[in-house]
């Protein structure tokens, strides 16, 4: 067993002795606690997933919400016979999607094609 610390005043009675004894008993706990607590490497792993979890939620979040102000400004400012003009090509582009396909493999073939000579 250690000698006490020269600074430290040694007990003057039992009583003192035991509360003595329960103080560094308490500490030894919350010690050993500590030093469990980081060696746990599972515990720490899953700590951490949670934080990284949390701050990517927070990044889609604000990413989300500058998208949106970024939609909304672009209505704000695209003008009307633009807005007529998209909305015409998305339906014709849907309302033609086979022909499109066709078309779109038929540039492919003949660029590849043409590549080879």
């Amino acid at each position: 067993m250690t000698q006490p610390p020269h600074d430290e005043p040694t007990a003057s009675g039992p009583e003192e002795l035991r509360e003595q004894v329960e103080l560094t008993r308490q500490e030894l706990g919350e010690t050993v606690e500590a030093l469990a607590a980081k060696t746990d490497v599972k515990a720490r792993a899953k700590e951490k997933a949670a934080e990284v979890r949390q701050q990517a939620s927070e990044v889609t979040e604000q990413a989300a919400a500058k998208a949106a102000q970024a939609g909304r400004l672009l209505q704000e400012k695209t003008p009307e016979p633009v807005w007529q003009t998209t909305a015409q090509t998305a339906r014709w582009t849907r309302d033609n999607r086979v022909l499109l396909l066709a078309g779109g493999a038929t540039l492919v073939l003949w660029l590849a094609c043409r590549r080879k000579k």
